[in-house]
């Protein structure tokens, strides 16, 4: 039988939001990721059903889900709002409840400001 992962004393942050295209997706993508305020970025596209203005709405959408700290997760959520194109962004922030040790060092390291990391 496996061993359970064990959680790492700094878990990583999953964030989420979509947008209406690919361009939009690299835009909001690079920009994070070019701002260290989350290590990684990954685009992946989505079919979407919701409610908007009492009516059921179906488009095509871009996921994007970027990996950071919890101490970055404002300033994410802050500049993801400033550049995102929709009127009521879907930002969604989940804590990882475990994570392999170099990777979530890596997602810590790379989602600091170049100040923090020296």
């Amino acid at each position: 039988m496996p061993t359970p992962p064990t959680p790492h004393p700094t878990l990583p942050w999953l964030v989420a939001t979509t947008v209406a295209s690919h361009e939009q997706a690299t835009a909001l993508a690079r920009t994070m990721v070019g701002q260290r305020l989350a290590a990684c970025a990954q685009i992946s596209r989505i079919e979407s059903y919701y409610r908007w203005h009492d009516a059921v709405e179906h488009d095509d959408e871009y996921r994007i889900v970027f990996k950071t700290r919890a101490a970055a997760y404002a300033a994410l959520e802050a500049a993801i709002r400033a550049q995102h194109p929709y009127e009521l962004p879907a930002i969604h922030a989940w804590a990882a409840s475990a994570a392999y040790g170099p990777y979530a060092n890596w997602v810590e390291q790379c989602s600091q400001p170049d100040a923090a990391r020296r």
